[in-house]
């Protein structure tokens, strides 16, 4: 029977039935393909909300918001603040007037990090093919585990969220499907506790009056793009040929005759590589001096050049961040003639993307990244005119002598002359992507 109970996993019903005759839960299903897909996504509820509510009971049933309550931007909030309309990335000054009853609580990335952790175990049990997106969720490929787990990919998933329930105390949400692309749509459209299930039979009928924006790869440009020629959705896009897209947008074109029919040809990447790392800080006032801008770069770059060390990585490109006291946006990128995990190569990149920005504008947040990484063994050739390097990390004696220095004796032991007493703790988590 194409029918299954989300609370325990019974399918030994009929559709017709109102509740589930093992443990009388209305969290039924039934789909007509439901036992027969196996590519999912998973995707945590609010899950750094979830976890702060977890551990402090006081904040079980108050609108919860994660962030730095001075000068800060919302890094995640709980469904009762999203009710009152905060959600992430907004300033926190418009997240409290939206909410004022919102408790505010600091991100403890180590906790989360260590809950993901968990999960990720818990995920690898059932397969080995695991494709982390972030922190809070993943893809599953559950091809071929029927007979190892004596149950179809739909009522292991099942089993999983309760598992997480009870194990972690976070809630899941569940999109299955029979490629990526439709896994990830069908998680986003029942959330919290939800299990979207999305048939090849039904997929472009239910594309058809979806907006563009659905479809993987399509942003605010190319969205503007297809509304000029008429384009609003996925359905009026699928009535063009594969030519005629390409023709007219280039490359992206395959991609929007694939998705727009329902096709992905993508598999879980369990390998799947990470492309960049970057670290950024909210100020605690807005800054347009140079100098200061320049003293507070240095201390980012010293930040992410020991994480790039940690995880044994280096980048070949630097991407500096800036936020105006308006709260525009601005990211600069530039490639480098090497790779690098070096603080100074990093400084001395991203010091010449910031000095072509900081013409007097006051900036309230910035930051560094570095992207296109390599693992931290691939030949280092260095640069002709840099002073002298190491040909393997692109370091010059003087920070490879700090760098042992300060993993004896902690980070603070001993620091360059444009740090000293500066000592910032970023208020935004260091990136990954």
């Amino acid at each position: 029977m194409n029918v299954l109970c989300r609370d325990c996993g019974e399918r030994a019903f009929t559709k017709e039935a109102a509740s589930c005759p093992r443990c009388d839960s209305v969290r039924i299903m039934h789909h007509a393909e439901l036992h027969s897909l196996s590519l999912a996504h998973i995707d945590c509820d609010a899950f750094y909300a979830a976890i702060d509510k977890r551990d402090r009971e006081e904040l079980r049933d108050v609108p919860l918001i994660v962030g730095a309550r001075h000068r800060g931007v919302v890094a995640a909030c709980c469904y009762l603040a999203r009710a009152h309309g905060v959600h992430s990335a907004m300033p926190m000054f418009k997240a409290l007037k939206a909410c004022p009853d919102a408790k505010v609580v600091r991100p403890d990335m180590k906790k989360y990090k260590a809950v993901s952790e968990e999960l990720r175990t818990m995920m690898l049990a059932l397969t080995p093919l695991v494709e982390p997106l972030s922190i809070d969720e993943a893809y599953l490929d559950l091809s071929g585990t029927a007979d190892l787990h004596g149950a179809s990919p739909a009522r292991v998933l099942a089993h999983l969220a309760k598992r997480v329930e009870a194990a972690l105390g976070i809630t899941v949400t569940i999109g299955l499907s029979y490629n990526k692309f439709l896994a990830k749509i069908a998680s986003g459209l029942d959330k919290p506790r939800g299990f979207t299930v999305i048939g090849r039979a039904e997929a472009c009928e239910f594309l058809a009056d979806k907006p563009v924006g659905w479809l993987w790869g399509v942003g605010r440009a190319l969205q503007r793009r297809l509304a000029h020629d008429g384009i609003r959705n996925i359905g009026e896009l699928a009535r063009l040929e594969e030519p005629v897209l390409v023709a007219r947008y280039g490359k992206i074109g395959n991609s929007l005759f694939s998705f727009a029919r329902g096709r992905d040809e993508r598999t879980v990447n369990p390998e799947r590589e990470t492309k960049s790392l970057s670290t950024e800080i909210t100020l605690d006032h807005d800054i347009s001096d140079p100098e200061q801008l320049r003293t507070t770069l240095w201390k980012l770059c010293e930040t992410l050049s020991a994480r790039m060390k940690k995880a044994g990585l280096m980048g070949q490109g630097v991407t500096l961040k800036l936020k105006t006291r308006d709260f525009q946006l601005l990211t600069r990128s530039r490639k480098l003639e090497a790779s690098t995990h070096s603080a100074q190569t990093l400084f001395n990149t991203g010091k010449v993307l910031l000095d072509k920005e900081a013409d007097g504008r006051a900036f309230r947040l910035i930051g560094i990244g570095a992207h296109s990484l390599v693992d931290a063994d691939t030949l280092h050739q260095g640069d002709l005119f840099e002073e002298e390097t190491d040909e393997d990390t692109g370091e010059s004696p003087v920070e490879g002598v700090l760098d042992a220095i300060q993993e004896k004796f902690g980070p603070k032991s001993v620091v360059r002359g444009r740090g000293f007493g500066i000592d910032l703790q970023p208020r935004g988590p260091g990136k990954t992507e």
